[in-house]
């Protein structure tokens, strides 16, 4: 992001190069390690891209595994829930600190870290303990977190002209990234030894991967402004209270909302098949089309979304294939699980995508956008996490999954609200 601003004794403004995290103008060897950075956009897109492969993957493994992750640990549908709730509550947690990180350490950094905190994490979840199952959620929980802030952030500050097309490709690589690891779990578990750990413990490979990609990142940014000098108060620059915003609580109630219909899908739709007969396998080969057709969604959602003044046609758009698709899941479950996953993936691929394009777009500068992706990251996961519990408590009292369906409508209406609020265009 760039910043005018006016030299001494001149007339003529000169372009300088603002901290996105920091929110300080750049010294002269930050200002020339940003360029380095931005002079190797393969290398960065690389970077961006296998890190969003990370952001869902790790939570999406577990779903077609929770019947025999339960069984090992002799855990209630309740207990159960809590194996996806608790990496989700952390989503909330994490993003508390992930603003202050980024400022602190630069968003590389944080986010190299947080790709080796995922590996970590993921490792831990397969050790013969349930609190290690329960820690290493929280610690997957934590690391997706951070990746998840810092990227709206990232993107609008490296890409500022071509942000709704950068959002577009790193949630079609987040969704990709899950529906890999939804259609490979169950094949994982028969290939490497017909465990579900080794299953689960493979998705460390890839954080490690993405790890590997991003450290060139942390290499060119060694040095940049703002986290080894004292910082300088950009000019002109008045810090946002988003959290006083009414519409950047309008985006964070979307993003909220759309992540808990997300999340309860991620959690039990396998579940909701085998109980009314569907195979195990079969079960998930249809969650991981679901995956897959989000991938379709989350990637032109948010192209048209940068291409329109108000996003209001696309609220009402996937806020309606989500409602007729859990409607569906309540009526004919098995009858038409093919036709309910792909209308669901497509609402729901489009409504994640266009939740983090409203970040960008709300967003007057890159510095919001950080603070608003705080915002609508740490109160919408948090919103998020009661999804998959409460669902799973629900059908645990009544013995179906009816009254958790019908709950999810009554989220899809207050989530069409507020989105056709979130949608109007202004920007926070």
């Amino acid at each position: 992001m760039t910043a005018e601003t006016r030299t001494p004794g001149s007339t003529a403004p000169t372009d300088v190069l603002v901290d996105a995290e920091a929110e300080v103008l750049g010294s002269a060897a930050g200002t020339a390690a940003r360029r380095a950075l931005l002079a190797h956009p393969a290398l960065l897109m690389v970077g961006i891209v296998l890190a969003s492969l990370n952001m869902r993957a790790a939570l999406a493994s577990v779903a077609p595994l929770v019947g025999e992750i339960s069984g090992a640990f002799g855990l209630s549908a309740t207990a159960s829930s809590l194996v996806t709730s608790v990496p989700v509550l952390f989503l909330g947690v994490g993003a508390l600190v992930a603003p202050w990180l980024g400022r602190r350490f630069g968003a590389e950094r944080v986010l190299f870290a947080a790709l080796l905190l995922l590996g970590v994490g993921i490792l831990a979840r397969v050790l013969p303990s349930v609190y290690a199952l329960y820690g290493g959620g929280i610690l997957v929980g934590t690391a997706i977190a951070l990746l998840n802030v810092l990227m709206p952030g990232l993107i609008k500050r490296d890409f500022p002209d071509r942000a709704a097309a950068m959002t577009s490709v790193y949630t079609g690589a987040m969704i990709a990234g899950a529906t890999v690891a939804a259609a490979a779990a169950v094949p994982l578990e028969k290939a490497l030894g017909g465990g579900w750990e080794g299953s689960l413990g493979f998705w460390s490979l890839l954080a490690a991967l993405a790890a590997l990609a991003w450290l060139p990142q942390v290499l060119i940014a060694r040095g940049r402004t703002g986290h080894e000098v004292r910082a300088v108060p950009a000019a002109g620059a008045r810090p946002v209270s988003v959290w006083r915003s009414p519409l950047a609580w309008q985006v964070t109630l979307f993003m909220g909302l759309q992540s808990l219909w997300s999340y309860v899908l991620i959690a039990w739709m396998p579940t909701i098949f085998t109980d009314h007969g569907m195979s195990r396998s079969t079960a998930g080969v249809v969650f991981a089309f679901n995956n897959l057709i989000q991938v379709a969604g989350a990637f032109v959602v948010p192209l048209l979304a940068g291409r329109m003044r108000s996003q209001r046609p696309l609220i009402v758009l996937v806020t309606t294939l989500v409602a007729v698709g859990y409607a569906g899941l309540m009526v004919a479950p098995v009858q038409g699980a093919w036709l309910w996953s792909a209308v669901l993936g497509v609402g729901q691929g489009g409504a994640v995508g266009l939740a983090l394009t409203l970040i960008v777009l709300r967003a007057g500068d890159a510095a919001t956008a950080a603070r608003l992706s705080g915002m609508a990251q740490t109160v919408g996961y948090l919103l998020a996490a009661a999804g998959p519990l409460a669902a799973g408590a629900l059908h645990q009292v009544t013995g179906s999954w009816t009254l958790p369906i019908c709950v999810v409508l009554a989220v899809c209406a207050t989530a069409l609200g507020v989105g056709l609020l979130a949608a109007r265009d202004r920007t926070v």
